[in-house]
């Protein structure tokens, strides 16, 4: 499995601009086993957004199809910026089936 874990900030304000964004844009990618939008209790601005795919190559296709390039320009005047982003390997745990070995 492949994962993504990082930390954007919306244009302030905007914060549910952009997450209404990306709760309209998440559903059904091809690959995504997991995509959760959390909020950042100590900053108005921040989102939180923990990702995990099959494999990094279903990542990376998803960011092609037209619906993803449609929202990405959709929240593109909201975003503030990108803090981080960390890549990880999921292994398992509750809500995800274990990672296959070998």
């Amino acid at each position: 499995m492949y994962g993504l874990i990082g930390k954007m900030r919306a244009a302030r304000g905007q914060r549910d601009a952009v997450m209404a964004v990306l709760r309209e844009s998440t559903g059904a990618l091809p690959g995504c086993l997991s995509y959760i939008i959390a909020t950042d209790p100590a900053d108005a601005d921040a989102i939180w957004v923990t990702e995990v795919w099959t494999d990094q190559a279903s990542h990376k296709a998803s960011l092609q199809l037209p619906e993803v390039q449609a929202a990405i320009a959709k929240a593109r005047p909201f975003i503030g910026g990108f803090e981080f982003q960390v890549e990880t390997h999921p292994v398992g745990g509750f809500g995800l089936a274990e990672a296959k070995t070998g």
